[in-house]
C-alpha cells in the first residue's frame, strides 16, 4: 500500500511513489535542458575567473613553493583556485533564483542555508590558505556550515529513515512512535524532537567527513577536481531519475528535486571550468578553500537525496562519493594501527601508490577517474533498481559488502605497514620533521599536485 504524499516538513519518511515518476521518453532530457544555462554560467565564470585569481594570488604571495622533501612540483604555483570555483557556483545558483519559471511549481529553489554554508566553508579554507588557521578553527568553520543546513532542515530528514523502524519498536514501551517526546519542566512543557537532533548530528558528521575526505584526496594535479566532476555526473543522473516531470507533483506539494539538479549542474560546470587550469602540469591549485568547498557541495547534494527520509538514496549517493571515503578510511585505520597521529603525513594514499605503480601523475589520475566512474555507475544503478521496486534491503546489503571490503583492505594495509616499520632499524636520533602550518598533512608529491597546506 502506497503512503500518501506528505509535506516537506513532515517527520515521517515516505515511499518514492508518487513523487518519483517514471521518467517518460525525453523527460530527463527536458529537465536537463531546462538547467543547461546554469552549467554554462558556472563553467564560463570559473574558466575565465581562474587566471584572474591566479594573478591575484601571485601578487599577494599566496604561492606554494617547491622543496626537496614533500613539495616536489618544479616551480611555484598559486593556490587560491577554490575562489574561482566558488564564484562559478555562486553565479549559477544566483541565476537559478531568477530563471526557471517554466519548471513545475513545486520545485523549490536552492535553500539559502546552502549558500550560507558555502560562504562559511570557503572563508574557512581561504583563511587557512592565507594565514594557516589552527585545525580547531577549521573544524569550527565546518560546523558553522553544518549548523546553517540544520537551521533550514536541509538533510535533517535523513534521520527519519533511520529512526522510524526504531520508533515502531519502542512505541509499546514509550508510547511515542513519532519520536517527539514532551515532558514537564519548572518553566512549562518542553518537547524533544529526536529526528531533528539526530539529523543535526548526522549533518555535522557528513560535513566534517565530506570536507576532510576531499581535502585528503587532493594530492595530484587535477585529481580532486576531476573526481568531483565524475561524482557530479553520477549525482546528476540520480537527481534526474528521482525528479518528477512537469505535472507529476500533486497540487500543493513541494520538492527539493529541482534544487538538487541546480547544485549538480553548477558543481559540474564549475569543476570542468577549473580542470583545464588544474590538470597536470597545473598552473593553480585548489587550496583548502577549494577542496573543502567541493567536499561540502557533494555532501549537500547527497543529504538532499534523503529530504523525505529515503536513507537508501543517501547510501547510493555515498557510493558515488566512495573514492574519497575509501582513501580517508584507509588513512584513519592505517595511522591508528601504526600508532601515528591522524594529522601525520604519509605517502600511502591511493594516489601515491598508483603514481608509483603506474609511473606517472597522469596515469594515476586517469586510473582514479575510472575507479570513481565505476562507483558512480554502481550508485546510479542502485537507484534505478529501487525505482523498479527492488526491495531496499538489497541496497543495504550491497553497501554493507562494499564498505566491509574497504575496512578489511585498510586493516591489511595498516598491518603490512606495521610489519615494515618493525623490521626497519630506527636511528638513534629521529630526523626532524616539518609539520604543515595547518596541523594537517601536506600531500605534495608531484609537479603540481594537491593542496599546498592540507
Amino acid at each position: 500500500m502506497t503512503r500518501s504524499p506528505l509535506p516537506l516538513g513532515s517527520d515521517e519518511p515516505m515511499t518514492l511513489e508518487p513523487l518519483v515518476s517514471v521518467v517518460q521518453p525525453g523527460g530527463a532530457i527536458d529537465l536537463l535542458n531546462a538547467y543547461a544555462h546554469l552549467f554554462v554560467g558556472a563553467f564560463l565564470v570559473t574558466l575565465l575567473a581562474t587566471p584572474i585569481i591566479r594573478r591575484l594570488a601571485i601578487a599577494a604571495g599566496v604561492v606554494d613553493h617547491p622543496d626537496s622533501d614533500r613539495k616536489m612540483h618544479a616551480y611555484p604555483v598559486a593556490y587560491l583556485g577554490g575562489m574561482a570555483v566558488f564564484l562559478g557556483l555562486i553565479v549559477a545558483i544566483g541565476m537559478s533564483y531568477f530563471t526557471g519559471t517554466h519548471l513545475p511549481a513545486g520545485f523549490l529553489p536552492v535553500p539559502f542555508a546552502v549558500v550560507i554554508g558555502m560562504v562559511a566553508i570557503t572563508f574557512t579554507g581561504l583563511a587557512d590558505d592565507v594565514w594557516g588557521w589552527d585545525p580547531r578553527l577549521k573544524i569550527a568553520g565546518q560546523l558553522v556550515a553544518a549548523a546553517a543546513l540544520a537551521m533550514e532542515s536541509v538533510g535533517v530528514k535523513v534521520a527519519a529513515g533511520l529512526l522510524t523502524p526504531v520508533a515502531r519498536w519502542v512505541d509499546p514501551l514509550l508510547g511515542s512512535q513519532e519520536l517527539v517526546f514532551t515532558f514537564n519542566t519548572p518553566l512549562g512543557v518542553a518537547s524533544f524532537d529526536t529526528v531533528y537532533w539526530v539529523g543535526t548530528a548526522l549533518i555535522a558528521i557528513f560535513v566534517l567527513g565530506g570536507c576532510n575526505s576531499a581535502n585528503l584526496i587532493d594530492g595530484l594535479d587535477g585529481l580532486l577536481s576531476g573526481v568531483v566532476g565524475v561524482v557530479a555526473i553520477g549525482l546528476l543522473a540520480i537527481c534526474l531519475l528521482l525528479a518528477p516531470v512537469a505535472g507529476a507533483l500533486p497540487e500543493g506539494e513541494v520538492s527539493l528535486a529541482g534544487a538538487r539538479i541546480v547544485l549538480s549542474v553548477a558543481l559540474l560546470g564549475a569543476v570542468l571550468g577549473f580542470l583545464p587550469h588544474n590538470f597536470n602540469p597545473a598552473s593553480i591549485f585548489l587550496g583548502d578553500c577549494g577542496s573543502l568547498l567541493l567536499g561540502y557541495m557533494c555532501v549537500v547534494i547527497i543529504l538532499m537525496l534523503g529530504d523525505r527520509g529515503q536513507t537508501h538514496l543517501v547510501f547510493a549517493g555515498l557510493i558515488v562519493f566512495s573514492l574519497p571515503i575509501i582513501d580517508t578510511t584507509l588513512a584513519i585505520i592505517r595511522r591508528r594501527l601504526a600508532g601515528t597521529p591522524m594529522s601525520a603525513a604519509d605517502d600511502q594514499h591511493i594516489h601515491h601508490q598508483l603514481k608509483r605503480s603506474l609511473g606517472g601523475v597522469k596515469r594515476a589520475v586517469f586510473a582514479l577517474y575510472g575507479i570513481s566512474a565505476l562507483f558512480a555507475v554502481v550508485g546510479v544503478t542502485l537507484v534505478a533498481l529501487v525505482l523498479t521496486q527492488l526491495r531496499v534491503r538489497v541496497v543495504y546489503a550491497i553497501a554493507l559488502v562494499l564498505f566491509s571490503f574497504i575496512g578489511v583492505t585498510a586493516v591489511k594495509a595498516a598491518r603490512r605497514q606495521q610489519l615494515r616499520l618493525a623490521a626497519t632499524p630506527r636511528p638513534a636520533t629521529p630526523p626532524a620533521t616539518t609539520p604543515a602550518a595547518s596541523g594537517e598533512e601536506t600531500p605534495r608529491e608531484n609537479a603540481g599536485a594537491a593542496v599546498p597546506k592540507a
